[in-house]
């Protein structure tokens, strides 16, 4: 795309007042950089992912309140990771990570495994351990 016609769309970038760097062609036809403001499909599938990954942070936390899973699986969506992220964060397998999601395995963890979890969350193990989903 020309640099001239790199879209400046509002969108979510804009209300924040940041811009996206992209590359363009001058007007000799050479690559350079570009400053954009939002380009509106981009938005729109930016909009889609956020609303999915709010849906799965609710659910993750009604299945908390319902006694169906440890806090875990919230804070992971929470910090928008999957097993697979966070299982490397905590240096462990998946299949461990995925037993702790369990009520009964979480109430029977260390603070030292509980510690790597918080912080790969980015809190603290008393937020981790006494957390209560209001």
């Amino acid at each position: 795309m020309k640099q001239d016609e790199v879209p400046q769309d509002e969108g979510n970038l804009s209300k924040k007042n940041v811009r996206e760097l992209l590359y363009a062609t001058d007007k000799d036809g050479n690559y350079t950089t570009a400053l954009s403001t939002g380009w509106e499909p981009k938005s729109i599938a930016l909009s889609n992912s956020l609303e999915v990954i709010n849906e799965r942070i609710e659910e993750a936390k009604n299945d908390f309140k319902a006694g169906k899973s440890s806090p875990i699986p919230y804070f992971m969506e929470l910090a928008k990771m999957d097993l697979p992220i966070l299982a490397s964060y905590v240096g462990m397998w998946q299949w461990r990570v995925k037993r702790h999601f369990k009520p009964s395995v979480f109430a029977k963890l260390n603070d030292k495994i509980l510690s790597r979890y918080a912080e790969a969350f980015d809190i603290t193990t008393s937020e981790l351990k006494h957390f209560k989903a209001d």
